[in-house]
C-alpha cells in the first residue's frame, strides 16, 4: 500500500515539476523583450555600402566607396557615420578624397611618398561641409549626415574615393576586406561579410554613354536598438478631451533617478543659474537629462483633441528633455489604423508607409525645412508639435477601448515605451477593468487544467 502510495505521489511529482517547467518557460516568453534586429515597420531596411574599383595601379587601385541608407525612417545625425574595416593583405592607403583615415599608423618604412594611411584596419570619417574642392567628389562632405530614404532619397547617401596600394592589381589577385564595422554615430549596426556581386554601371551625364566598374563588393549592415543603447530613449504619454486623465509616460521608461546617494543623476530645471550648470565644460559623461519620473530625452504626447461628425482631430507634441543635445531632421513614425483616411496635416510632412502590401496603417512625420525640422535642446523652444484630421470610418471608428490611441510610436528609428494599454483614458461610461492577455489567459486555464490533473 505504502509503496503504490508513494509510486503514486512520485507520478503527481514528475508531472507537476514537467508542467511547472513548462509554465516558467511560457512566463519567460510573455516577459523578455525583444532585441529589435528585425523591424516589422521596414523589413527590408538596411545600410549597403558598395565598393566600386574603379580603376588599376601599378600597385592596387582607386575604389570609391558609396554608403546607401535604405531605412525608411532611420538616418544618421552629427556627429555622423564612421566606417572601418581589416585589410585582407598588407594594403595601405595612399591618399583619399571625400573622406579621412582618423590615424594614420606607422609608415616608418616608407620613404618620401608617404601613404595616407598604414593601418591594418583603418577608420574613415566623412569630411566636413566647406571643405575645398578639389578634396571633394560627389555625395561626400556633410559631415558623416545621412538622410533617411523616405525623407529624402537623393541625400541618403555618402561617398569618398581611396587609392590603395600593396593590393592585388586584377580582379583574381585583389583581396576583399574583412570585418566591416559601422558606427552611425554610435554602435547598433552588425555588418554582414564582403560579397562580390554584379559590376556597377554609371550612365554619364549626357546619357549617352554607360562605363563601368572593373570590380564591385557589397556589405550589408542592419540596426538593432537593444546594441544601440540598452533602455529606451523615448516615451509616449496620451490624453483626450473625453476624459481628465493625462496618462503620463511609465516610470522609469528610460531609466530611473539615483536615489540621492549620487549627484548629478539628472539636471533639475528650477536649479539656479541653470544655463551655467547645462554648459559646464569638462563633464562629457555626466547625465544632462532633466529630472522627470520617466528620465526620457525625448516623449511623444498624443492627444485626442476634437470630436466632429465625420472627422476627428489629434494633437501631437515632441518634447526634448536632454540639455546636451538637439535633433536635426528628426522624424516620428506612428502607427494607427485611421491612417489610411488621414485627411489634412498641418506644419509636419507626412509619407504613407506601406511595409506589406494592402495594409496602410503606418505614418512617416517629420519637420518642414527651415521651419521645425531641428528639435532644439531642453527648454523653452524644445519641442515641435502639430494637428492631424482623420475622417472617420463608420465600420472601424470608435473612442472606445483606446482605439484612438496609437499602436506604437518610433522617434528617429527607436521604438518608444507606451503606457499599459489598461492605463489608457477611457470614455466616461466605459469600463477601465484592464486588459488580461490573451497569453495570460492561456497560462490561467493551463495552471488550472495542471491543478486538476495532478489532484485527479
Amino acid at each position: 500500500m505504502e509503496s503504490l502510495r508513494g509510486s503514486v505521489t512520485g507520478s503527481i511529482t514528475s508531472k507537476l515539476s514537467g508542467f511547472t517547467i513548462l509554465l516558467l518557460f511560457l512566463l519567460s516568453c510573455s516577459t523578455f523583450t525583444s532585441t529589435e534586429a528585425y523591424d516589422a515597420l521596414d523589413p527590408n531596411g538596411n545600410i549597403t555600402i558598395k565598393w566600386d574599383i574603379m580603376s588599376w595601379n601599378p600597385d592596387g587601385y582607386v575604389a570609391v566607396v558609396t554608403i546607401f541608407n535604405f531605412q525608411q525612417y532611420r538616418h544618421i545625425q552629427a556627429p555622423g557615420w564612421t566606417l572601418g574595416w581589416t585589410w585582407a593583405k598588407k594594403e595601405v592607403i595612399w591618399s583619399m578624397m571625400g573622406g579621412q583615415t582618423t590615424e594614420q599608423g606607422d609608415c616608418s618604412k616608407y620613404k618620401g611618398n608617404i601613404p595616407h594611411c598604414c593601418k591594418k584596419d583603418p577608420t574613415v570619417v566623412d569630411l566636413l561641409p566647406g571643405t575645398p574642392y578639389n578634396q571633394q567628389i560627389a555625395n561626400c562632405c556633410k559631415g558623416g549626415v545621412i538622410s533617411s530614404w523616405a525623407q529624402d532619397p537623393t541625400t541618403a547617401l555618402s561617398s569618398f574615393q581611396l587609392s590603395v596600394g600593396a593590393a592585388g592589381t586584377t580582379n583574381k589577385t585583389v583581396r576583399v576586406p574583412k570585418n566591416f564595422t559601422l558606427k552611425a554615430p554610435g554602435p547598433g549596426y552588425t555588418c554582414g561579410p564582403a560579397k562580390v556581386g554584379k559590376a556597377t554601371k554609371f550612365i554619364t551625364s549626357d546619357k549617352r554613354r554607360v562605363t563601368q566598374a572593373m570590380m564591385t563588393w557589397n556589405v550589408t549592415c542592419t540596426y538593432s536598438q537593444f546594441l544601440a543603447q540598452k533602455t529606451p530613449t523615448c516615451c509616449v504619454s496620451l490624453s483626450s478631451f473625453y476624459n481628465e486623465t493625462i496618462v503620463s509616460c511609465p516610470t522609469c521608461a528610460c531609466g530611473c533617478q539615483n536615489n540621492g546617494t549620487e549627484s548629478g543623476s539628472c539636471i533639475n530645471p528650477k536649479t539656479p543659474h541653470l544655463a551655467s550648470v547645462v554648459n559646464t565644460p569638462g563633464k562629457p559623461n555626466r547625465p544632462m537629462v532633466q529630472c522627470t519620473s520617466h528620465m526620457c530625452p525625448i516623449r511623444v504626447h498624443w492627444h485626442v483633441k476634437l470630436n466632429y461628425k465625420e472627422y476627428w482631430r489629434v494633437k501631437i507634441t515632441i518634447t526634448n528633455f536632454n540639455y546636451a543635445m538637439n535633433y536635426s531632421l528628426w522624424n516620428l513614425v506612428v502607427q494607427h489604423p485611421n491612417f489610411d483616411n488621414l485627411t489634412q496635416l498641418f506644419s509636419f510632412y507626412y509619407k504613407s508607409l506601406t511595409p506589406y502590401e494592402g495594409l496602410n496603417d503606418t505614418a512617416m512625420l517629420w519637420g518642414i525645412k527651415f521651419y521645425n525640422d531641428f528639435l532644439s535642446e531642453a527648454g523653452p523652444n524644445g519641442n515641435v508639435q502639430s494637428e492631424l484630421l482623420f475622417r472617420k470610418d463608420a465600420s472601424t471608428f470608435t473612442f472606445e477601448k483606446g482605439w484612438a490611441f496609437p499602436r506604437r510610436i518610433y522617434f528617429n528609428g527607436d521604438n518608444c515605451v507606451m503606457p499599459p494599454p489598461d492605463a489608457y483614458p477611457w470614455l466616461p461610461n466605459a469600463s477601465s477593468r484592464p486588459v488580461i492577455s490573451l497569453l495570460r489567459s492561456a497560462i490561467i486555464i493551463l495552471a488550472s487544467w495542471v491543478f486538476l490533473l495532478a489532484c485527479a
